[in-house]
């Protein structure tokens, strides 16, 4: 799929949507908590996604005809998945475990995408400064995603921000979004100023940093999707969805 630009009307309905999204993920959090598991934290989402009229974008999901369907709503990957972890009952959350919960929404046919990484109860400060700095990589990320600026502006203002503090997952990447779960262009977390697809109004983007404690490797794991650090150490995912402007970027999942 190219590049797309979203008319007025796909926009109006994308703000709706990431107003949604960012409602489910804030009820969503406070069920993070130790005792709870995975499964139930799936449950819940999906009915609150479809009590707001909307569908669960990533229920069903196929990335490719060889790989089975997304078997839940939500992502929920914890300490060292980075993404893609299926929650399962016996995924219980635990006193100092992080815990990230990814959401895809179908709201009127558009998409939105959007993940947190929280804490669960008391959290050493290594784990909660590699959560802080990862939403402080997303925000730096986003500021630079303005119309003239490129697709690299954004991946080295996120890659500069980390300055090989953490690993910095260069195999999975943030990605187009609005007509479909995935969309041209993607968008790495590194990157070299003004290389890549210029940023032009109406486009809408996925960006989502992923840092590791440790190293920068990754292992992908025979169920088609969970992808781990290959270290095992603690890693933190944040992703918002936004829309490139004349001026600012506007973050549509807001939280």
């Amino acid at each position: 799929m190219a590049v797309t630009i979203k008319t007025d009307e796909q926009i109006r309905i994308l703000r709706e949507a990431g107003r949604i999204h960012a409602r489910i993920l804030d009820e969503l959090e406070v069920m993070v908590v130790p005792g709870a598991s995975a499964k139930d934290l799936d449950q819940a989402a999906e009915a609150k996604v479809r009590a707001a009229g909307a569908e669960p974008s990533f229920l069903g999901y196929r990335p490719d005809r060889h790989t089975p369907a997304y078997p839940a709503t939500l992502c929920v990957s914890v300490n060292e998945v980075i993404v893609h972890g299926i929650p399962t009952d016996d995924m219980v959350f635990k006193d100092g475990d992080i815990v990230s919960i990814d959401l895809g929404l179908n709201y009127q046919g558009l998409f939105t995408d959007s993940a947190r990484t929280v804490l669960v109860g008391k959290v050493s400060k290594e784990k909660a400064q590699l959560i802080y700095d990862t939403r402080e990589a997303l925000a730096r990320g986003i500021a630079v995603a303005r119309a003239g600026n490129t697709v690299g502006d954004i991946g080295h203002a996120i890659e500069s921000f980390n300055n090989k503090r953490y690993g910095n997952v260069r195999e999975l990447a943030g990605h187009g979004v609005g007509l479909a779960v995935h969309e041209d262009p993607y968008v790495p977390n590194y990157g070299k100023p003004g290389k890549g697809i210029e940023l032009k109004p109406g486009m809408v983007l996925a960006i989502e940093p992923m840092f590791n404690l440790g190293t920068s490797d990754v292992v992908f794991h025979d169920d088609g999707y969970t992808v781990t650090t290959a270290d095992n150490q603690a890693s933190a995912h944040v992703e918002h969805t936004i829309l490139i402007t004349d001026g600012e970027p506007e973050i549509l999942t807001e939280f």
